[in-house]
């Protein structure tokens, strides 16, 4: 279960990026309101503005939670020791260190991941994400459980993906497959 964090309204991105720079290195993160649609009250800040402030800071953003009829909250902490990566945040990144905005705790995280592979291993989003070799393999060789799979959403697709894409050894990602294969199999297209 997630600790709870404190509420945080700023009233526009100037705002966030000075209270990132006051606090990121010691606060535990915060649940940030974001405005909804043109809103500009109790904040203007949107949601892209609020994740780059975030990454420059080292920080990251998490889930969403209903706030108000103007706004609503996501939470933002700093980043985790070893966390994955996405690959549309490591595509913030490059345009954020070519506009010079990365702050030094920013780049302490980015260059953690670099060294450490996890850089290179960012996954796909949803809209993205393609099956790994062992899968498509996998429902070839098994048509009920590839008819099953079609009928599936991107969104239902996703988490099963996702974690075949982000662990290490190919050991792992064969137990995996054969989970979802199972699972496939008991399910009715």
């Amino acid at each position: 279960m997630a600790i709870p964090l404190p509420d945080l309204v700023v009233p526009d991105t100037t705002a966030w990026a000075a209270w990132l720079a006051e606090n990121a290195e010691t606060s535990t993160g915060v649940r940030l309101a974001l405005a909804k649609g043109g809103a500009t009250e109790p904040t203007s800040l949107l949601y892209e503005q609020a994740v780059l402030e975030a990454l420059c800071h080292g920080w990251i953003d998490g889930q969403v939670s209903k706030r108000d009829d103007a706004s609503y909250a996501i939470r933002m902490t700093p980043r985790r020791p070893r966390s994955n990566w996405s690959a549309v945040n490591v595509q913030r990144v490059a345009a954020l260190e070519a506009a010079g905005r990365m702050r030094p705790c920013g780049l302490a995280e980015v260059a953690a991941a670099r060294a450490d592979g996890r850089w290179e291993r960012a996954y796909a989003g949803s809209a993205t994400i393609e099956p790994p070799p062992e899968l498509a393999q996998a429902l070839a060789a098994d048509p009920a459980a590839a008819a099953v799979w079609e009928a599936m959403s991107r969104g239902d697709r996703y988490p099963w993906l996702y974690r075949m894409h982000t662990v290490k050894r190919p050991e792992t990602r064969a137990r995996h497959v054969a989970a979802l294969l199972e699972q496939l199999r008991s399910a009715r297209p």
